[in-house]
C-alpha cells in the first residue's frame, strides 16, 4: 500500500504536520485585520459542523459584532450515519441543526442579531445544487464581503461543490474568497503539491478564541462519538489538526 493510501485510510496526525515546511512558510494574520468591524463575514457551512472546524475561532471574533455575520447552512447533515440503527436519517436532520445552535452559542455568540439562514438542501447531494448555490450567493453579496466556505479540492463532494459554488459567485460579484481545508487536513501528505500552498494563511487564535472553538465543536455528538463498532465521523487526528491555535485560510489574491 502506498503512503498516500496508508495516510488517506488511517488519517496524517498533527506530529506529521508539524514537519511541512509548507505549513511552516504560510503567513500568520490576524482575525481582525481580515475581518476588521464593518467587514461582513459570508459562511457557507455544508453540513452542520462545518462552520465550527472550518471557522470556529474566526466566528468567535465575531461576539457582539453579530450583524457583521451571514451564516448559511447548505444541508442538515442528515447523511453523516448511512446504514446507522441508531442516527436515523430524520433523527439527524433535527439533531445536527442543534448541535449546530449549541456550538454558536458556546463561541458567544447571540442568535438573536445573527443573519443564519438554512437551505435544507439534500446532504451528499450539493454537486447537483450548485447552480442555485451560485445564483443564491450572488444575490446576497454585497462589496467588500469576505465568502468563506470548504476548500473546493478538499476530498468531499459536498465541500467541494461548496467551493466551486463560492468561487463562481466570488468572481462574479467581485468579492474575496477564503476556503479552508478540512478532510485535506486527514488524506493529504504534509507538503501535498495538490494543495494551494502559496494561498495558504494562517489565521492566528488566541487561547480565548480556541478554548471557545473547542467547546463548540464538543456540542456536535453526533460526529464526534462512536456509533456501535463504527469510528466518530470527524476521527480524533483530524480533531487534534483543526484545534490547534490557527485556522488554515487559502485566499484569493483579489481584495475588495
Amino acid at each position: 500500500m502506498s503512503q498516500n493510501l496508508i495516510q488517506a485510510a488511517t488519517g496524517t496526525p498533527w506530529s506529521a504536520w508539524q514537519q511541512s515546511t509548507q505549513l511552516a512558510r504560510a503567513t500568520w494574520l490576524k482575525p481582525d485585520r481580515l475581518c476588521p468591524p464593518g467587514r461582513r463575514l459570508v459562511l457557507l457551512a455544508p453540513h452542520p459542523d462545518d462552520e465550527i472546524l472550518m471557522a470556529g475561532g474566526l466566528l468567535a471574533s465575531f461576539q457582539g459584532r453579530e450583524q457583521d455575520v451571514l451564516l448559511i447552512s447548505a444541508s442538515n447533515g442528515e447523511g453523516s450515519h448511512p446504514h446507522s440503527s441508531q442516527w436515523t436519517e430524520r433523527r439527524l436532520r433535527h439533531q445536527r441543526p442543534l448541535e449546530s445552535r449549541h456550538a454558536l452559542q458556546l463561541l458567544g455568540l447571540d442568535l438573536n442579531r445573527l443573519d443564519w439562514r438554512r437551505l435544507n438542501l439534500k446532504d451528499g447531494a450539493l454537486p447537483h445544487d450548485e447552480a442555485f448555490l451560485v445564483t443564491h450567493l450572488a444575490q446576497l453579496l454585497q462589496p467588500d464581503d469576505l465568502l468563506l466556505t470548504t476548500w473546493r479540492g478538499d476530498g468531499h463532494c459536498d465541500h467541494e461543490a461548496a467551493g466551486r459554488a463560492c468561487a463562481r459567485a466570488a468572481q462574479a460579484r467581485r468579492v474575496q474568497l477564503a476556503e479552508v481545508p478540512v478532510w485535506a487536513w486527514h488524506w493529504a501528505a504534509p507538503d501535498d503539491p495538490r494543495l494551494p500552498w502559496p494561498q495558504a494563511h494562517r489565521l492566528q487564535l488566541d487561547e480565548a478564541r480556541l478554548a471557545r472553538k473547542r467547546e463548540a465543536l464538543a456540542a456536535h455528538a453526533s460526529q464526534l462519538q462512536p456509533d456501535g463498532d463504527h469510528p466518530p465521523v470527524v476521527p480524533e487526528q483530524l480533531q487534534a489538526c483543526l484545534l490547534q491555535p490557527f485556522e488554515l485560510v487559502f485566499l484569493s489574491m483579489e481584495s475588495p
